[in-house]
């Protein structure tokens, strides 16, 4: 018999979709959330990889504004940047997903909805529940954040540094 470490047998009215615990396993196991609690080397690729197809995808729009062969530096820097951006809005909707979980399960009031958006309703958490999801929070999902938060700032850095040294090369004087 398999248990489900995760689950309290108490009535609970909220449908099974929409009980905060279940909305964790659920996000957990989704393709793209998941990426936060991958080990710190698969999670490190992944954001390569997807830097890498986003850079293939941007390259040829950078390269129509700055061409490689006579501006190899600009093009460079704009690729850099825009790939931080790109993979600045991945890593925001990654936190917005665990921000929402995190939310829901730090509730001690859970709404719901019984069949429809006009009928929503309010349970309130038993303590044993109250408990398990906050220690679910605490040692599961914080450190994800954590590492959401220091890869977001990691990449503040170099869009910002990225941004000054574009802009140190334009105000350059040019050749003649």
């Amino acid at each position: 018999m398999d248990a489900d470490p995760l689950k309290i047998d108490f009535s609970c009215p909220v449908p099974s979709q929409q009980q905060p615990c279940n909305e964790y396993k659920d996000l957990q196991e989704s393709f793209f959330f998941c990426w936060g609690q991958l080990p710190l080397d698969k999670y490190v690729k992944k954001l390569l990889w997807l830097g890498f197809w986003s850079s293939l995808l941007l390259g040829p729009i950078v390269a129509a504004a700055f061409s490689p062969v006579r501006n190899f530096d600009q093009f460079l820097l704009a690729e850099i940047i825009g790939m931080s951006l790109f993979l600045g809005l991945a890593i925001l909707r990654l936190y917005l997903g665990w921000l929402y979980i995190r939310q829901r399960l730090t509730a001690k009031k859970v709404f719901y909805e019984e069949s429809g958006w006009y009928d929503g309703q309010v349970w309130h958490k038993p303590e044993a529940i109250a408990s398990r999801d906050l220690l679910i929070v605490n040692y599961e999902i914080e450190p994800i954040m954590q590492r959401l938060k220091t890869t977001a700032g990691i990449l503040l850095v170099i869009f910002i540094t990225s941004s000054f040294v574009w802009s140190a090369l334009i105000n350059m004087p040019s050749k003649p």
